[in-house]
């Protein structure tokens, strides 16, 4: 458990900028493009929408909107692990307990954290990382986390 936690404080402290906030506003997306220094596209579906931040890098951010204008899912594919203090926010925290608590899965596959308010799922290698966080009471009636992509 000491090592998921030393692995994680490593992943956080080193990772590369980005903003998309978990449970925040809309608002947030502009701040990301500018931190990722990349490509906005949104794109409209039934019940959300995703903005798709790309940047130079290939790093690539997904932030899916609610009709409420707030960030329910963030997804990231990149070479580097990327901040998750900034994209999690308020979030983090509660990860950092799940982890303390043993309330997660890792065998040789993907850090996995499910509670009542928070699921995280990050895995990779180097130069090929990727993971999803959401929150359940933000995600839309009708809209399936994850599927939504």
């Amino acid at each position: 458990m000491k090592t998921a936690l030393a692995v994680l404080a490593i992943l956080i402290l080193e990772g590369a900028p980005a903003r998309a906030t978990l449970g925040e506003y809309e608002s947030s997306v502009s701040a990301d493009r500018q931190s990722l220094r990349g490509a906005d596209s949104e794109e409209a579906r039934e019940g959300y929408k995703i903005h798709q931040i790309t940047a130079p890098d290939g790093t690539v951010v997904k932030e899916l909107v609610s009709p409420a204008g707030m960030v329910f899912e963030v997804t990231w594919q990149s070479q580097r692990m990327p901040n998750l203090q900034q994209l999690l926010g308020s979030s983090m925290a509660e990860l950092q307990v799940a982890l303390q608590s043993a309330t997660h899965r890792r065998r040789g596959g993907p850090l996995i954290v499910q509670t009542n308010t928070l699921v995280f799922e990050s895995g990779g290698h180097m130069r090929s990382f990727h993971g999803y966080a959401y929150i359940p009471g933000l995600v839309p009636r009708g809209v399936s986390p994850r599927l939504a992509q």
